[in-house]
């Protein structure tokens, strides 16, 4: 029979399984949660594994496919409401925390607004998660952009913060190139793990499996084949004009660099951004996947002039197929380009069971440096 830890002990003994219990704040769809659940290590007969205990988003259909899909037998884990309003309180102990806190403020896209815009302050609902419930570890994850944001000194205040809260973390942040890891999609997130000081551990950043040979989009939705009946794959209908379009773009052009008849060119003044009816190489990974669709950002077909399925775009993201998003299609679109990659995140999540559970692994030195001040 489990038994249930008292508050202050380090992970719930099983005789030989050891389980944290994992909270998320911004759960999204749940690529965090499944990659996590995924994950294990084992070292002398003892597992050490990762289980759902709660989650929180605001937006609707994302509770609902996190519900269905990572806690179906538990649906009222999973509370739908906005962080402002949050009781947390209300909310059960856990042993591991996990947070894509939103990235609108510090995407490379956009006015870059870091601290000054609506979402940048939003990670501090998370430094308030590590003080009421003092997890023994937590996995945060946001764009690349984060780094640079009020001139570097936005993600300066936030490790600053974290390091800080609970019971003092050692922070290792990292900017992980997810096409390094057989991940078919260049997608480049920084990862920030911190183990409570108190257990004496550093997490280690995974060495790259597929540096020089990554998986290819051609891969990823080919081997094998969707079947038309597969959930989330519904076509994206398409004007003739952008049919007509499509067909003059090659493989990896876009609407800028491809050979256009006139009647077929964008009147575009300003940014000209490198993914507007782009094209996808099918002997590279995928370009990053993102929520929007309008304007010519669905993401294209290398060798069919249409705009990418949702459960394409699902399989470049590494959900399986019987993970069903909920929702319209565009509802669905937007969840997935929020998503971490559940296989980045098991990754991210084994190396940390790895590291609890005295497993070496091969790693490499992370791309943020400490200030001696913090440690």
């Amino acid at each position: 029979m489990e038994k249930r830890r008292s508050e202050g002990v380090s992970a719930v003994s099983v005789r030989d399984k050891k389980i944290f219990r994992l909270g998320e704040l911004f759960c999204g769809p749940g690529g965090l949660a499944l990659g996590a659940r995924n994950a294990k290590a084992e070292k002398n007969g003892a597992l050490y594994a990762i289980e759902h205990e709660w989650a929180t988003d605001y937006d609707k259909d994302s509770c609902e496919t996190y519900a269905r899909n990572i806690s179906p037998g538990r649906p009222e884990t999973v509370v739908c409401q906005n962080i402002r309003s949050l009781n947390l309180e209300s909310l059960p102990p856990i042993d591991a925390f996990a947070y894509g806190f939103p990235c609108n403020d510090f995407s490379i896209v956009g006015e870059k607004k870091g601290f000054n815009g609506a979402f940048g302050p939003l990670y501090e609902y998370g430094v308030k998660v590590l003080n009421r419930f003092r997890p023994e570890f937590f996995v945060a994850e946001n764009v690349g952009g984060i780094t640079s944001a009020n001139d570097g000194i936005a993600f300066e205040k936030i490790l600053d913060d974290l390091e800080n809260s609970g019971n003092g973390y050692r922070l290792t942040a990292h900017l992980y190139k997810f096409e390094e890891y057989g991940i078919p999609q260049t997608r480049h997130r920084i990862i920030i793990v911190g183990m409570d000081k108190k257990t004496g551990l550093v997490f280690r950043v995974p060495k790259p499996a597929t540096p020089h040979k990554p998986v290819t989009v051609r891969e990823a939705l080919e081997n094998p084949p969707i079947p038309p009946s597969t959930p989330n794959q519904e076509l994206t209908s398409q004007s003739q004009k952008v049919i007509e379009r499509l067909k003059s773009i090659r493989p990896g052009e876009n609407a800028w660099n491809a050979d256009l008849p006139d009647h077929l060119k964008l009147n575009v003044k300003g940014a000209k951004l490198s993914q507007i009816y782009k094209r996808l190489d099918p002997d590279k990974p995928a370009y990053t996947i993102t929520g929007s669709g309008g304007g010519g950002t669905h993401g294209y077909h290398w060798s069919e002039p249409r705009a990418l399925t949702n459960r394409e775009r699902a399989r470049i993201q590494t959900f399986p197929d019987n993970f069903v998003f909920h929702g319209s299609k565009e509802s669905v679109r937007k969840q997935m380009g929020m998503a971490v990659p559940p296989k980045m995140s098991e990754i991210i999540f084994t190396a940390v069971l790895k590291t609890f559970a005295g497993i070496e692994y091969p790693s490499v030195s992370p791309s943020w440096k400490p200030q001696l001040s913090l440690f």
